[in-house]
């Protein structure tokens, strides 16, 4: 696929205090490219760096090889972190609003479909709940009906049936092909979501890749929980396995095979978990601590 946007070896130095460090990725057109990371590791100024709002203090970004113009305004769009509403007005008098800003809009009932606008739009905005404010955030961002979409931090403080009903509104707008930048620090949002990543921590990029990739190339193990009362020392000794609190930590490579052996040895499965690593596991791996506490206590 063609490459869209070339992020190479960029810096922001504020002061004494280095925000982004010599950085570079590409994303690929029609793709859905998560930034994630912990509060303060970089990932807004990035991006902001990308939309054209500040500049870097070296390096460049590039769109389709060419470097970001004065106009880059009017192909993307973006749905910032905060953004203030005005009172008083409606969701269809807002989208209305905002369409005055460009020459080229989609429509208002494209607008409401696409982000399913349709049972508040005649409501002040004043009075709409988290997730439907974040549905007519993301109807603004959309308005010039840009190939490139910005989304910081989008779900950030919306309760889980709302954040599944905008990964919906995201799968859908990745089926139109266009091509989305994603920061976050929900692991689980990345895994369902992001065709490629970029883990940021302080500034730097700690890895990157699919998460497919990146799981299998950190992770060989499936992970098998048993309450300890139930296998005895001296298998767990034999065996190398882990005591974790009331819990045993049995790692393996085929699960079946695990299973035999504790069946063999007539322990009983009554309590069993199976886990496989996910992206949460990768951060707590590659940085000593995990991304929900640090975004929780920056």
């Amino acid at each position: 696929m063609q490459s869209v946007i070339s992020v190479q070896a960029l810096n922001k130095i504020y002061q004494d205090v280095t925000a982004v460090d010599n950085i570079s990725f590409e994303i690929e057109e029609g793709h859905c490219f998560g930034l994630l990371g912990p509060n303060g590791a970089g990932k807004t100024t990035t991006i902001e760096i990308m939309e054209g709002i500040i500049s870097a203090t070296q390096g460049r970004v590039l769109y389709k090889g060419e470097l970001v113009h004065d106009n880059i305004s009017e192909q993307i769009g973006i749905q910032f972190q905060h953004t203030a509403l005005q009172d008083h007005l409606t969701v269809q008098e807002t989208l209305n609003f905002f369409a005055s800003f460009y020459q080229q809009t989609l429509t208002s009932e494209e607008l409401t479909e696409l982000c399913d606008l349709g049972e508040f739009l005649n409501r002040d905005n004043r009075l709409l709940s988290g997730g439907q404010r974040q549905r007519l955030l993301l109807a603004l961002a959309l308005i010039n009906d840009p190939a490139i979409i910005f989304l910081d931090e989008p779900t950030t403080g919306l309760d889980p049936h709302a954040r599944r009903t905008f990964w919906q509104l995201i799968k859908n707008l990745k089926a139109k092909n266009k091509t989305i930048i994603l920061t976050t620090h929900y692991m689980d949002e990345a895994e369902q979501l992001c065709d490629d990543i970029v883990i940021m921590d302080k500034g730097r990029i700690i890895e990157s890749g699919t998460p497919h990739q990146l799981l299998n190339k950190h992770f060989q193990d499936i992970l098998i929980y048993l309450p300890k009362e139930q296998i005895s020392e001296q298998l767990m000794l034999k065996h190398k396995w882990n005591l974790l609190g009331d819990q045993v930590e049995i790692k393996s490579k085929n699960v079946e095979k695990t299973l035999s052996l504790l069946m063999t040895n007539n322990v009983s499965l009554e309590g069993l978990q199976v886990k496989s690593a996910n992206l949460d596991d990768l951060f707590l791996k590659l940085t000593g601590h995990s991304l929900v506490e640090t975004s929780l206590t920056a």
